[in-house]
């Protein structure tokens, strides 16, 4: 009994300390309404899906086109820039064999929706698709793919450049800060952010597992006269002999090269956001690298965690994940961070409060000391996204949730996590503001029913409005934590919690309350 006192006391003591961090104002916590404008073109570009499906036996130009999510309500001129990339194979839904593969996605919605409540612009990205992931030779799987990934960073480039223009040439309707831009990818989207944010030099693409022999020796998979260069602002012009496609094929178009006074617009960003995806090559990371987020399940049976090999969804045996296409050895997240971290790239991250609400302590307790790395164990080793919203009438889910509610979870802890850590990349002007602690009775807070059975009605006085709740165990874990309450009541779910003591951690614009709740 007088260890359990120690403990209470302990515990009571770090929550009541004076002067707490909150994360509070722009960037960190939902405060505006969202304005959306759909289908934006940013770019034309020459794809090679018609010619995949035998529609075509030529490269094709296409729109590039993007949906803006911005903030209504907020004055700031100098908005930092999301763009967010979905997931898909680089294949059309429902050809991919998954559950979404637009920008229309419901969890690419989540994330813009949640970024331009923030005060984000966020762009959702449409990019090109196409390979054939199910040629017999491994090595034309692996040359499609590579050259999906290539398109994928041009048209990444293409969207920061359109951007940067808007801003200086075009009056700058969205009211972006052109030097605050950063990359979000899902699944898929994750691979071309990957690519991006560390490609720099063409001959960094030229490994010796990209390159093929041709009959004449090997060659690079990619090539800048025939595929265009990196950013995406030279032409591309299939030479005689290239296969599949014609000679004279144009597979690259120019965009957005230069400001009306004809300086050059540059390509660069300054934060990648990684959700399940991988790398090409590990040794693309180099001291140039931005700072870099990654989410990645460990036990992910398609990308794999640490290095090895990339399969192709649905080619194989049902039930055996391993059966599938093989395509290429890549890195994934776990050792994408540990490269970071030996390199230094994300060391700004200390400079996150240790109190501030990012769950820093539970990534920190699975990711072996590699700051930015956020593991997400999962019951079933083949959920390889929980994250993901999945559509009710895909034939390809088993028993999908009839509601959000699961993936929001996950993106509330995702959304807790990044905040902080883009505000440090990006040099945003986020608020980190001093609160003490409230009084409980001041504020007229109330915990009813107290001992509860199931869910508990948290009411505030009227003026008090409740932002997010934390609820800790006797032991000081954080157990859950609701965000984006926005009101002075709360009906606060049990969910799953056992019988015992809890502690509420409520957070208010004024300071931090805290209460105690017994469930029985």
């Amino acid at each position: 009994m007088k260890k359990f006192n120690f403990m209470l006391f302990a515990f009571l003591l770090f929550l009541s300390a004076g002067a707490l961090r909150a994360q509070d104002g722009p960037y960190l916590e939902a405060q505006y309404d969202v304005q959306v404008t759909l289908n934006q073109p940013y770019g034309v570009n020459a794809t090679i899906l018609p010619l995949i499906f035998q529609q075509s036996t030529e490269a094709i130009p296409r729109p590039l086109v993007m949906d803006i999510y911005e903030p209504v309500g907020d004055d700031n001129t100098a908005r930092p820039v999301m763009l967010v990339f979905h997931t898909g194979n680089f294949l059309p839904f429902p050809q991919n064999n998954g559950t979404g593969g637009t920008k229309s996605d419901s969890t690419v919605v989540e994330v813009c929706n949640r970024l331009a409540q923030r005060g984000f612009v966020a762009c959702a990205i449409d990019y090109r698709l196409g390979w054939n992931p199910i040629d017999p030779s491994q090595d034309i799987r692996k040359f499609f793919l590579i050259n999906a990934a290539y398109r994928g960073v041009q048209d990444t480039r293409t969207a920061v450049r359109y951007m940067r223009k808007l801003a200086q040439d075009e009056n700058n309707p969205y009211n972006i800060d052109p030097e605050r831009i950063g990359t979000w990818g899902i699944g898929t989207g994750g691979y071309i952010v990957a690519a991006n944010a560390t490609l720099e030099q063409y001959a960094e693409i030229v490994v010796p597992k990209f390159l093929i022999d041709l009959g004449t020796g090997p060659v690079p998979m990619v090539i800048e006269g025939v595929n265009g260069n990196l950013d995406g602002t030279t032409v591309g012009i299939v030479p005689p002999g290239y296969p599949v496609l014609p000679a004279g094929d144009t597979l690259c178009y120019p965009n957005h090269v230069t400001y009306e006074d004809g300086t050059p617009i540059p390509s660069d960003i300054s934060f990648t956001v990684n959700n399940g995806g991988a790398l090409g090559d590990i040794s693309w990371i180099d001291e140039e690298t931005k700072p870099w987020v990654s989410f990645h399940v460990p036990t992910d049976p398609f990308a794999p965690y640490t290095t090895g090999t990339l399969t192709v969804p649905g080619t194989g045996d049902p039930d055996d994940p391993t059966d599938d296409f093989a395509v290429v050895e890549i890195s994934g997240s776990y050792d994408i961070q540990a490269e970071l971290s030996g390199l230094g790239t994300n060391d700004l991250f200390s400079g996150i409060p240790d109190a501030f609400i990012d769950f820093s302590e539970v990534a920190d307790s699975r990711n072996d000391g590699y700051e930015g790395l956020f593991p997400f164990p999962t019951d079933d080793p083949l959920n390889s996204a929980p994250w993901d919203f999945y559509a009710l009438d895909n034939p390809n889910a088993d028993d999908p949730p009839a509601d959000p509610v699961v993936a929001r979870t996950y993106w509330d802890t995702v959304f807790a996590y990044v905040g902080p850590r883009a505000c440090l990349a990006m040099d945003l002007p986020c608020n980190l503001t001093s609160l003490e602690r409230l009084d409980a009775a001041e504020i007229g807070l109330k915990v009813m029913p107290n001992p509860a059975t199931s869910e508990v009605q948290i009411v505030a006085a009227p003026e008090y409005t409740i932002k997010a709740i934390e609820m800790y165990d006797v032991n000081g874990r954080l157990v859950q934590t609701f965000f984006d309450i926005n009101h002075h009541t709360y009906q606060l779910p049990r969910g799953t919690a056992p019988a015992g003591m809890y502690f509420l951690k409520l957070r208010m614009k004024e300071g931090i309350a805290v209460q105690r709740l017994i469930f029985k």
